[in-house]
Protein backbone atom coordinates (compact mmCIF):
# COMPACT_ATOMS: atom_id res chain seq x y z
CA UNK A 1 0.00 0.00 0.00
CA UNK A 2 1.50 3.39 -0.97
CA UNK A 3 0.92 5.94 2.10
CA UNK A 4 0.75 9.90 1.76
CA UNK A 5 1.61 11.69 4.71
CA UNK A 6 -0.73 15.04 3.50
CA UNK A 7 -4.00 15.07 1.02
CA UNK A 8 -2.12 18.29 -0.86
CA UNK A 9 0.63 15.68 -2.00
CA UNK A 10 -1.76 14.05 -4.38
CA UNK A 11 -2.04 17.67 -5.95
CA UNK A 12 1.43 17.14 -8.01
CA UNK A 13 0.35 13.26 -9.17
CA UNK A 14 -2.95 14.28 -11.22
CA UNK A 15 -2.08 11.80 -14.61
CA UNK A 16 -0.36 9.63 -12.55
CA UNK A 17 -0.84 6.02 -10.71
CA UNK A 18 -1.07 6.51 -7.23
CA UNK A 19 -2.06 2.75 -5.97
CA UNK A 20 -2.78 -0.28 -6.58
CA UNK A 21 -4.79 -2.65 -4.32
CA UNK A 22 -4.21 -6.53 -3.17
CA UNK A 23 -6.41 -9.13 -4.71
CA UNK A 24 -9.81 -10.11 -3.50
CA UNK A 25 -11.74 -13.26 -4.33
CA UNK A 26 -15.33 -12.56 -5.51
CA UNK A 27 -16.71 -16.59 -4.38
CA UNK A 28 -20.41 -17.06 -4.66
CA UNK A 29 -21.40 -16.68 -1.48
CA UNK A 30 -20.85 -12.68 -1.60
CA UNK A 31 -22.54 -13.23 -5.25
CA UNK A 32 -25.51 -14.68 -3.58
CA UNK A 33 -25.33 -12.01 -0.62
CA UNK A 34 -25.28 -9.03 -3.27
CA UNK A 35 -28.17 -10.55 -4.82
CA UNK A 36 -29.74 -11.02 -1.28
CA UNK A 37 -29.23 -7.01 -0.37
CA UNK A 38 -30.25 -6.05 -3.84
CA UNK A 39 -33.11 -8.35 -4.87
CA UNK A 40 -31.05 -9.33 -8.10
CA UNK A 41 -31.54 -13.06 -8.54
CA UNK A 42 -31.09 -13.27 -12.35
CA UNK A 43 -29.84 -16.74 -12.78
CA UNK A 44 -26.70 -15.86 -14.32
CA UNK A 45 -25.82 -14.98 -11.14
CA UNK A 46 -27.56 -17.03 -8.80
CA UNK A 47 -28.19 -20.69 -10.21
CA UNK A 48 -24.80 -22.46 -10.59
CA UNK A 49 -26.59 -25.46 -12.18
CA UNK A 50 -28.27 -23.51 -15.29
CA UNK A 51 -25.49 -21.28 -15.00
CA UNK A 52 -23.35 -24.00 -16.65
CA UNK A 53 -25.05 -24.11 -19.48
CA UNK A 54 -25.52 -20.11 -20.00
CA UNK A 55 -22.73 -17.88 -22.00
CA UNK A 56 -20.09 -18.14 -19.12
CA UNK A 57 -20.13 -21.49 -18.58
CA UNK A 58 -20.51 -20.63 -14.87
CA UNK A 59 -22.39 -17.62 -12.33
CA UNK A 60 -21.24 -14.41 -12.96
CA UNK A 61 -20.69 -11.29 -10.64
CA UNK A 62 -23.10 -8.34 -10.74
CA UNK A 63 -22.03 -5.62 -12.69
CA UNK A 64 -23.08 -3.49 -9.64
CA UNK A 65 -21.25 -5.91 -7.39
CA UNK A 66 -17.81 -5.24 -9.10
CA UNK A 67 -18.43 -1.38 -8.83
CA UNK A 68 -19.13 -1.66 -4.98
CA UNK A 69 -15.95 -3.22 -4.57
CA UNK A 70 -14.07 -0.40 -5.47
CA UNK A 71 -13.92 1.20 -2.15
CA UNK A 72 -13.14 -2.26 -0.64
CA UNK A 73 -10.05 -1.98 -3.21
CA UNK A 74 -9.28 1.28 -2.60
CA UNK A 75 -8.55 0.45 1.11
CA UNK A 76 -5.70 -1.91 0.17
CA UNK A 77 -3.86 0.44 -2.79
CA UNK A 78 -3.49 4.06 -0.68
CA UNK A 79 -4.25 5.63 2.27
CA UNK A 80 -3.74 9.80 2.77
CA UNK A 81 -2.22 10.12 6.64
CA UNK A 82 -4.16 13.34 7.38
CA UNK A 83 -7.54 12.77 5.99
CA UNK A 84 -10.10 11.99 8.87
CA UNK A 85 -13.11 11.66 6.08
CA UNK A 86 -13.81 10.60 3.09
CA UNK A 87 -17.26 10.60 1.14
CA UNK A 88 -18.57 9.57 -2.46
CA UNK A 89 -19.83 12.31 -4.26
CA UNK A 90 -19.93 10.23 -7.30
CA UNK A 91 -19.23 8.51 -10.55
CA UNK A 92 -18.35 10.01 -14.15
CA UNK A 93 -18.10 6.87 -16.56
CA UNK A 94 -18.30 3.21 -15.70
CA UNK A 95 -17.86 0.60 -18.12
CA UNK A 96 -18.34 -3.32 -17.45
CA UNK A 97 -15.67 -4.69 -19.75
CA UNK A 98 -15.34 -8.25 -19.12
CA UNK A 99 -17.71 -10.60 -16.58
CA UNK A 100 -15.75 -11.65 -13.21
CA UNK A 101 -16.90 -15.73 -12.55
CA UNK A 102 -17.40 -16.59 -9.63
CA UNK A 103 -13.94 -17.73 -7.62
CA UNK A 104 -11.95 -15.24 -9.81
CA UNK A 105 -9.89 -12.53 -7.83
CA UNK A 106 -9.85 -8.95 -9.02
CA UNK A 107 -8.03 -5.96 -7.87
CA UNK A 108 -7.69 -2.29 -8.13
CA UNK A 109 -5.55 -0.06 -10.23
CA UNK A 110 -6.21 3.68 -9.36
CA UNK A 111 -4.89 6.93 -11.31
CA UNK A 112 -5.44 10.45 -10.24
CA UNK A 113 -7.47 12.18 -12.86
CA UNK A 114 -8.27 15.05 -11.18
CA UNK A 115 -7.26 17.04 -7.97
CA UNK A 116 -10.04 20.50 -6.97
CA UNK A 117 -9.44 22.08 -3.67
CA UNK A 118 -12.40 22.41 -1.71
CA UNK A 119 -13.03 23.86 1.92
CA UNK A 120 -11.25 21.55 4.11
CA UNK A 121 -9.47 19.14 1.41
CA UNK A 122 -10.01 18.17 -1.73
CA UNK A 123 -12.31 16.73 -4.70
CA UNK A 124 -10.28 13.97 -6.10
CA UNK A 125 -11.54 12.13 -9.64
CA UNK A 126 -9.70 8.67 -10.23
CA UNK A 127 -9.86 6.26 -12.48
CA UNK A 128 -10.56 3.12 -10.71
CA UNK A 129 -9.44 -0.14 -13.30
CA UNK A 130 -10.93 -3.67 -11.77
CA UNK A 131 -8.52 -6.29 -13.02
CA UNK A 132 -9.49 -9.41 -13.89
CA UNK A 133 -6.65 -11.90 -12.86
CA UNK A 134 -5.67 -14.17 -15.79
CA UNK A 135 -7.68 -11.58 -18.25
CA UNK A 136 -6.46 -9.01 -20.82
CA UNK A 137 -9.39 -6.96 -20.37
CA UNK A 138 -10.67 -5.03 -17.03
CA UNK A 139 -14.19 -6.28 -15.44
CA UNK A 140 -14.67 -2.33 -14.83
CA UNK A 141 -13.55 0.81 -15.45
CA UNK A 142 -15.02 3.76 -13.62
CA UNK A 143 -14.08 7.52 -12.86
CA UNK A 144 -14.90 8.01 -9.36
CA UNK A 145 -15.40 11.14 -7.74
CA UNK A 146 -14.80 11.58 -3.79
CA UNK A 147 -14.12 14.20 -1.11
CA UNK A 148 -11.46 14.21 1.46
CA UNK A 149 -11.37 15.97 4.52
CA UNK A 150 -8.62 16.87 6.83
Amino acid sequence: MRVFAHLHELQALVGQEVGVSGWITVDQARIDQFAAATGDHQWIHVDPVRAKSGPFGTTVAHGFLTLSLIPELFETAFAIADVRMGVNYGLNKVRFTAPVPAGARVRGRFALLGYEPIEQGAQLTVLATVELEGSAKPACVAETVSRRFV
